[in-house]
């Protein structure tokens, strides 16, 4: 070949090479994914606001105006036109039960039964479509909401003899909204062994008539027995049939979740063997949200010998994190376990109960110390708070232990006054619930007092005035899990009956956005991964149908989720939401 020939054959190499370079710019800046045309919310101090963003693999990898992110449009980019809608970060439900809620959707649902004897009549149809001997299980029943009491009552509730009659054949253990007690018939208390002769054990309570009989109602650790009962019954089935029903609650729990726009799920309490289920789910794949777990169910000696082998921290698209311990002090102010310094106003021979003791709790805390775990404890009475606090600051004042630790205290809903600035003093964070200040209510002054009410029921705002981290959630399945319920709960605190709940604790619309995303990404350690809309953090967005933080106040619950995206990939999509 000539000298010429050579200089045309390198002469046309090059310009290929060019050309080859110029292919691979252009596709490495063509995004997966493309939402424009909106208003994009991002929580970011640097760029509060955008029109459009873009994402590619499980990450975001611009944010900015329509200019700015058409350039990231190619051929294989799908293309979202918001047409004026708003995108916020990813919704995280900061405290719930995740196969507590695909359980529920299992089951009888209580939740929308507006008197005993609507339950009494919805477990005869259940009864009439099982076998004799099947258990009758459900859930969500609060007395509180009932539109007339039951007749006759004990503490107004109801006692198991109308229940009974329509079960003769078969047990049944119905379970209180609030999860901390349970109302069970004859042949149930029977399989549980119980009756006017036994005693509750330590943190909970056998209700009983003037006569001394059992009325059905169990209240916190008095409902073992009767699910010990059910897990016997349940001993048969075999370890697929056992895979199969929790794949499905799982399932069940990932679609309710993702529907409400909720991305990543703080789960508040599973044991070591549930965590190796869900270590086998995230290797398939198929952990429908992201799950930040917190220990659970295990004996003191257990986590000090096994914690090291269960510490997973949040890299990448992670899809299960587990760093966290969760304990319980008391119980639930709506069935009268909430554990308070001063007795109930309509129960003055009570003050409530303790669910574990505090020397357990302690051991945890330094077994957490020791492992580098936070620990996140129920506390909803005012001295169950008091005393947490008291402990953490015990424990945590005696170690080497970075102070950035971010220990929590789970719901936080009566405190006395003066604990309130121990939150940003201690740095710990209140795991608050907005809708449960809304759902409790109308019934909060009967349990309390007005005085009491008014000083120390649901402080989120006097908390985050103080400079305390408060992050929002429901408790699913205890409320359902309605991230907007809960916003609206947090910015209007209008109950269901119309009136306000003490409307000076009110937040605003950012402090509610922010407690439902880049405050619950920090109470999990993710605050660099998530939370807000960035450059580099996961592609984990919510599209609404309205935009919450600008529509009249009273048209808040109207907002719907058009489009969840969880690491890129758009996992719900609402009925009229369309991709180019």
């Amino acid at each position: 070949m000539s000298r010429a020939g050579v200089m045309r054959n390198c002469l046309a190499v090059a310009i290929l090479g060019m050309v080859g370079c110029a292919a691979s710019e252009v596709e490495t800046r063509q995004a997966d994914l493309v939402l424009r045309n909106g208003r994009v919310v991002t929580l970011d101090e640097n760029r509060p606001e955008a029109t459009a963003i873009a994402t590619r693999g499980s990450q975001i990898v611009a944010v900015g105006d329509e200019e700015a992110i058409n350039g990231w449009v190619g051929a294989g980019t799908q293309v979202i036109d918001l047409d004026g809608r708003l995108v916020i970060p990813g919704l995280i439900e900061g405290h719930g039960h995740f196969m507590g809620l695909g359980n529920a959707l299992t089951i009888l649902d209580l939740s929308t039964a507006n008197s005993w004897d609507e339950i009494v009549d919805r477990v005869a149809r259940a009864v009439a479509d099982a076998d004799p001997g099947d258990w009758i299980l459900g859930r969500g029943w609060h007395q509180e909401k009932w539109i007339r009491p039951p007749e006759p009552a004990v503490d107004g509730n109801p006692v198991h003899q109308t229940l009974s009659a329509v079960s003769p054949a078969n047990p049944v253990l119905l379970g209180h909204a609030s999860g901390h007690a349970a109302f069970a018939n004859r042949l149930a208390l029977e399989a549980a062994g119980l009756d006017r002769d036994s005693a509750a054990p330590a943190g909970g309570e056998l209700v009983r008539d003037a006569q001394g009989e059992l009325t059905g109602l169990l209240r916190e650790t008095a409902q073992r027995p009767v699910r010990a009962a059910v897990g016997e019954a349940q001993a048969s089935r075999t370890a697929e049939q056992i895979e199969t029903e929790r794949r499905r609650m799982v399932e069940l729990a990932g679609v309710e979740a993702l529907s409400q726009g909720i991305t990543s799920f703080h789960d508040a309490g599973a044991s070591f063997e549930t965590i190796d289920f869900f270590r086998r789910l995230e290797a398939e794949g198929a952990l429908p949200v992201r799950l930040y777990v917190m220990v659970r169910h295990q004996s003191n000696e257990e986590m000090a010998a096994r914690l090291p082998e269960y510490r997973m921290e949040a890299e990448g698209n992670d899809f299960l994190t587990v760093r966290s311990i969760k304990r319980q002090i008391d119980g639930a102010l709506g069935a009268h376990g909430a554990w308070l310094l001063e007795p109930y106003e309509d129960l003055p021979e009570s003050i409530g109960l303790v669910l574990e003791p505090e020397e357990e709790i302690r051991r945890t805390a330094e077994i957490a110390v020791q492992h580098g775990f936070q620990v996140n404890t129920h506390a909803i009475g005012d001295r169950a708070n008091q005393r947490v606090l008291d402990l953490y600051e015990e424990v945590l004042g005696g170690s080497e232990f970075p102070a950035d630790h971010r220990w929590r205290v789970e719901h936080a809903q009566h405190l006395h006054p003066d604990d309130v600035p121990r939150f940003a003093e201690l740095g710990v964070i209140a795991s608050m619930q907005g809708v449960h200040c809304t759902s409790d209510g109308p019934w909060v002054l009967k349990r309390l007092g007005e005085t009491r009410a008014a000083s120390g029921a649901y402080l989120w705002r006097e908390l985050i005035d103080s400079g305390a981290v408060v992050t929002n959630g429901t408790d699913v399945p205890v409320e359902k899990i309605d991230p907007i319920a809960s916003f609206y709960s947090s910015v209007s605190r209008r109950m269901p009956n119309g009136e306000v709940f003490y409307p000076e604790h009110r937040m605003t619309r950012e402090e509610a956005l922010r407690s439902y995303t880049l405050n619950n990404a920090f109470a999990a350690f993710e605050e660099d991964l998530k939370g807000s809309l960035e450059v580099g953090k996961l592609a984990d967005l919510v599209v609404l149908s309205q935009d919450l933080l600008t529509v009249p106040e009273a048209q808040i619950p109207a907002t719907r989720v058009d489009y969840t995206i969880v690491g890129g990939e758009i996992r719900y999509q609402g009925g009229d939401a369309e991709v180019e």
